[in-house]
């Protein structure tokens, strides 16, 4: 059972439901053991917050019957006030997070986003933006009492060119059906995440999200060609380009792709999409150590080369997880390493004759123990779900405590060895998976509960310990809510006071995402 404390003394003075952070859960409004609550503990030293609790409210106004009826008259029958359905919308995907919104707005078009936010920055009334809710650092869902802008309903495909290859879309279609739409002009979307059936391509620009694609297609900042945002004042900034060459000034674009939300709310995309590959292979394969990985990696790239769309990792840990909790088999010998190799291409005799001799020469050289090969759909995906359910089969074991760190690659997986010898028997279990590709960990812990004082130990010690390699403590969650106080440890300070400049010229108010991205000494 979780607890609410006292703002002032940290006494209990109610229950919250279990399951969630009692740093993160947050009540609407501060709560006192009592009316001589600040006289009694005056002069006694008080517990020091956790740089991922939320700080407290801000004075922003607080959602009145006008408001309502305002609201109403913009989007009838789309301001929702149901408590069963803004409970989904109130709660982030971990179920570690939780706001209490009272209210969720359901716009289906730009002006309609414009003339609520032009509203809300006129009242000062705060705005978490929303999109799928798939994030896992808590930046996708409110921390008090903010309004909910969904863009749920926003999500039309406004426009895709099949010579150019480039996609216009309204920012609430969801990745997944975005692919099927393309499917029929054989394209694909340049990115693919686990979450593909539920999150929005919206929230992927706002949170800079990575995927499984990035070796091959790059980053959503370099495929996003252009974007429509509103900004908190309600002005509609159009920047909707279609070209994918445009050097005249600066390229405003790239302040929102990353931005959580805080700088403005993206309403649509322009991207360019690949052309659908003609054939695609997947190699699911097992080594003896993670320098054999390093190795097996180096020589793939140098015999797939072009065709090498994905080279994924986890270890034994998480082929355990899989096997424990989701009942998926390992399709090979029991290994310390495993890795996922995607080909694709548009010669399928060619593309089988170039991962035929690279699998040869990684067994015959030692590098790879046993492996095995996918080329039609089915086993493809079958292979696949044993890297993208990791996160699914974790939420099975316990409370999971989630990083996602950016490395040098022969760094990666130093960490989740060090990690697991720093916390001992404290962990139940200490896994790493990821992006070898781009230096991607994902490294995660897990306990039966929620412990704090093995969060104690793994934080900041996960943070130093990146920061000492010249890392990323966030490599494509973004900061959201519990990693905004942590910034400093991949960001100079005078790059995040710009942050902050940045954030008061375009919501000098902050009703945008409050309490998110940037620390606290800037909010």
């Amino acid at each position: 059972m979780a607890l609410a404390y006292c703002s002032v003394c940290v006494s209990v003075v109610r229950t919250l439901p279990p399951g969630f952070s009692s740093g993160l859960l947050q009540t609407p409004r501060p709560v006192s053991c009592g009316v001589h609550c600040r006289e009694l503990h005056a002069g006694e030293e008080r517990p020091t917050p956790s740089p991922t609790a939320a700080p407290e409210r801000r004075p922003f106004s607080r959602v009145t019957p006008e408001d309502m009826a305002f609201f109403s008259k913009i989007i009838p029958g789309r301001t929702i006030t149901d408590p069963d359905i803004l409970e989904a919308s109130n709660v982030d995907w971990l179920k570690s997070v939780r706001g209490f919104s009272e209210v969720l707005l359901r716009p289906q078009t730009t002006e309609e986003v414009s003339q609520i936010l032009g509203y809300c920055n006129s009242r000062n009334l705060a705005v978490s933006p929303q999109g799928g809710n798939t994030g896992l650092v808590g930046g996708s869902v409110p921390v008090y009492d903010e309004i909910i802008l969904s863009t749920a309903l926003m999500n039309n495909v406004l426009n895709f060119d099949s010579v150019s290859g480039i996609l216009s879309c309204q920012a609430g279609c969801v990745l997944e059906n975005l692919s099927l739409y393309l499917e029929d002009s054989d394209y694909i979307m340049p990115l693919d995440l686990g979450a593909k059936g539920s999150c929005h391509i919206g929230g992927n620009v706002a949170t800079n999200a990575g995927g499984l694609r990035l070796l091959r297609y790059g980053s959503l900042r370099g495929t996003v060609l252009g974007l429509e945002v509103v900004l908190a004042d309600g002005r509609v900034l159009d920047c909707l380009a279609t070209l994918r060459k445009d050097n005249t000034g600066y390229d405003l674009k790239q302040l929102f792709i990353g931005s959580e939300g805080t700088l403005g709310v993206i309403t649509a995309v322009t991207i360019l999409c690949p052309r659908k590959p003609k054939a695609v292979n997947v190699a699911f394969l097992g080594c003896e150590s993670f320098e054999q990985l390093l190795q097996t990696f180096q020589l793939c790239r140098g015999m797939l080369g072009e065709i090498l769309s994905a080279f994924e990792f986890l270890d034994r840990e998480c082929m355990r997880l899989l096997n424990t909790h989701l009942k998926l088999a390992n399709p090979i010998t029991d290994c310390p390493f495993y890795i996922v190799i995607e080909t694709s291409g548009s010669n399928p005799t060619h593309d089988e004759e170039k991962l035929h001799q690279f699998l040869e020469e990684a067994m015959t050289s030692s590098q790879v123990i046993d492996g095995t090969v996918a080329t039609e759909e089915a086993k493809i995906k079958a292979l696949w779900s044993l890297r993208e359910r990791v996160t699914e089969a974790l939420t099975h074991d316990g409370f999971t405590y989630k990083y996602d760190i950016s490395l040098p690659v022969e760094r990666i997986y130093q960490l989740v060895t060090d990690m697991r010898e720093h916390l001992g028997d404290r962990a139940k279990s200490v896994v790493g998976y990821g992006h070898v590709g781009d230096g991607n960990l994902h490294l995660n812990i897990t306990s039966p509960t929620k412990d704090p004082d093995l969060l104690a130990s793994i934080e900041p010690f996960v943070y130093e310990w990146t920061a000492r390699f010249q890392g990323s403590i966030s490599a494509e969650h973004g900061l959201g809510l519990k990693k905004r106080n942590y910034i400093y440890y991949s960001k100079a300070s005078l790059a995040v006071a710009l942050m902050g400049n940045i954030k008061i010229m375009l919501d000098p108010k902050g009703i945008l995402n409050p309490y998110k991205t940037l620390p606290d000494d800037l909010q």
